[in-house]
């Protein structure tokens, strides 16, 4: 799979951009999530993700006009379930090894999928207004982070 992101400047663009709510709304795709993420864990250590990435997804969609609501926008279970595995990878990987190289593999493997949780939750259930509002313990099988 050819890579996502060629440099670290690249994670830094987005990470701030989806922070001062001014990255091109073209470019917040299911790649951009993940750098967003770990941009936060990797360079805002003063911020706890678990907290702050559902507050920086909700204006972000709010400032390009997206809605945050039953049916679209902000999704807090997948929020959730991504940072718990984000946490996991980025724990697991070497301290100097920048994160534009842990997006990039993250995108060739099985997380590189948008549906990557459907492994774990039903569809009914991880797109259900309950899941999309609170978090919700997977029906499928346990997360393995």
């Amino acid at each position: 799979m050819k890579a996502v992101y060629a440099s670290e400047e690249e994670i830094l663009r987005i990470g701030e951009g989806v922070y001062a709510c001014d990255l091109p709304r073209a470019e917040w795709t299911h790649a951009a999530h993940f750098a967003a993420a770990l941009w936060l864990m990797r360079y805002r250590p003063d911020l706890e993700p678990s907290r702050e990435m559902p507050k920086l997804i909700r204006a972000y969609n709010e400032s390009v006009g997206r809605v945050n609501d039953d049916t679209g926008g902000y999704h807090e279970t997948i929020t959730q379930a991504s940072l718990r595995a984000l946490r996991g990878v980025l724990d697991a990987s070497a301290a100097d090894i920048p994160v534009y190289r842990i997006v990039n593999a993250l995108m060739a493997s099985n997380m590189g999928n948008p549906n990557w949780l459907l492994e774990y939750w039903s569809l009914a259930r991880l797109m259900s207004v309950e899941a999309r509002r609170e978090w919700l313990e997977p029906d499928l099988k346990a997360l393995p982070f």
